[in-house]
């Protein structure tokens, strides 16, 4: 009912709007022209700060023709998007723009991809660190490797270090070019206790079409009479959904008493699926308030109006029907870094109101805000799309806050207790004497963590990762456009 609700109510809606901006005639617009109209028109509809745009004001043009005029000073479709974007205000010095993470693409097949776990990747995920004492120069990290890739198939493995590619020493400018390309050789190094020596090594990697599962690593760790249940997971793909579920079952049918959820390389992904990953551990709140979405102004006036609910994402038992394998904990350890975002963020927010949670690490990215895909068609979603091209935009929509409406962490979810990632002493995942998973454990059997690794040592100040880098990877988004929903009910 209420997806119903939902996509009733946003296809009324764009009936009504943009009524002064019908067209003229009958001539079709040059295809760069229809490509910007789209791009005008979805932000003016959707975009979540829309009212905060003056060009995005729905009565900035007066007729079709006067936006037309406008929309012809922007030969790519990219900078007219960027243009559009909330500007930075301010309370920002350094000119930070409000909006961080929405995005456009040339390309809609390769974005529907990637929104599922599906990309064109080596198979090596990995953190850039500035060098010590530098604010140009980077180094990176590996922090896993993904299985069945190229780069599972080479020697490189967790904690190895490179500085360069194809012989080019990695710096702030050229990092994205290097990395963007199909196949490269890194340079490897060696951390010398102060800085970094090349050690001549050198490893070639090739980018292949990739499916990752998110569930990296499921294991119970029995540890001071406490059996704990320990789950790395790395994307909120809707589509391993099943696979997230029956990695709970086997928790649940092995009796664990904890659960340590490690999302430190989690970049986010899916609301529905952060809903019922925090179902899957709680499991006693069924039917209850997990999170909230706040539209812009004109949509929300028409979900409070028709149906509140629309905007509520609930805890379930069910999932596509089938009955989802729930742990019933009053308390979770979660392990974060500072690539830890979006959805991830979303289930530690989402369960405090409910359950204890004990977040142990690093601060998180921060990001509150949710997005979702539109296409260039009569109602933005996947139905009767522009055959002229193939663009189509992530731009953020809504702001998510908890069932206490609390979203106010665009800084950054704190930990409960901060341990840093060194790389010096990475340690094994999973293992129970890895730095992060060692306080977590330490915390529940209430017996001291063996010393992991020389807290002293150089921490090293992030830059980025894999997936920041993609953008694609790093956000939080509604599975389905409200047109894709409608149409699956007719």
């Amino acid at each position: 009912m209420k997806t119903i609700l939902r996509s009733v109510l946003l296809l009324f809606l764009l009936a009504f709007s943009l009524q002064s901006c019908e067209d003229q005639d009958d001539v079709a617009a040059p295809a760069s022209l229809q490509v910007n109209d789209f791009v005008w028109k979805g932000l003016n509809q959707f975009y979540l700060w829309q009212a905060d745009v003056p060009t995005l004001a729905d009565d900035r043009f007066s007729n079709q023709e006067a936006l037309n005029a406008f929309l012809r000073g922007y030969s790519k479709p990219q900078d007219l998007f960027q243009d559009l974007l909330n500007k930075p205000i301010s309370k920002f010095p350094k000119g930070q723009a409000i909006d961080r993470f929405s995005w456009i693409v040339d390309d809609y097949t390769v974005l529907e991809q990637e929104l599922q776990g599906t990309s064109k990747n080596n198979g090596m995920d990995f953190r850039l660190s500035y060098k010590p004492g530098s604010t140009t120069d980077l180094v990176g990290y590996v922090r896993y490797i993904i299985p069945n890739s190229d780069a599972s198939k080479k020697e490189i493995k967790r904690g190895d270090l490179f500085t360069g590619i194809n012989g080019t020493s990695l710096t702030v400018s050229n990092y994205q070019s290097l990395l963007a390309t199909d196949s490269y050789t890194l340079n490897m190094a060696t951390f010398n206790g102060t800085g970094f020596d090349g050690n001549g090594k050198t490893v070639v990697l090739v980018k292949t079409t990739l499916d990752e599962n998110p569930v990296f690593i499921n294991k119970v760790i029995t540890s001071g009479g406490r059996k704990i249940g320990y789950l790395m997971y790395n994307g909120f793909y809707a589509n391993y959904d099943a696979q997230l579920n029956a990695a709970f079952g086997e928790l649940k049918a092995q009796g664990v008493t904890d659960l340590v959820l490690d999302l430190r390389y989690n970049g986010g992904g899916s609301i529905q699926t952060s809903t019922r990953l925090a179902s899957m551990i709680t499991g006693q709140f069924t039917g209850k308030v997990f999170s909230k979405e706040k539209w812009n102004a004109k949509i929300n006036e028409y979900y409070q109006s028709e149906d509140p609910e629309s905007v509520l994402n609930k805890f379930v038992d069910k999932m596509d029907g089938a009955a989802i394998n729930s742990l019933n904990l009053t308390k979770v350890y979660i392990l974060t870094t500072s690539g830890t975002a979006s959805a991830s963020e979303l289930v530690i927010n989402g369960l405090v109101p409910y359950i204890s949670v004990v977040q142990v690490g690093e601060t998180t990215v921060g990001k509150n805000v949710g997005s979702v895909t539109l296409y260039d068609s009569p109602t933005f979603g996947k139905t009767n799309r522009n055959p002229n091209h193939k663009y189509a935009m992530q731009p953020l929509v809504l702001k998510i806050v908890n069932a206490s409406d609390f979203g106010e962490y665009t800084d950054g979810l704190k930990p409960t207790y901060e341990k840093l990632e060194r790389i010096t002493n990475l340690g094994v995942l999973g293992d129970p004497n890895e730095p992060l998973l060692s306080v977590a454990i330490s915390q529940i059997t209430g017996i001291s963590a063996k010393k992991a690794g020389d807290d002293s040592g150089v921490v090293l100040k992030a830059f980025t990762d894999a997936k920041a880098m993609d953008g694609i990877k790093n956000q939080m988004y509604i599975d389905k456009a409200p047109e894709g929903l409608l149409r699956a009910l007719k």
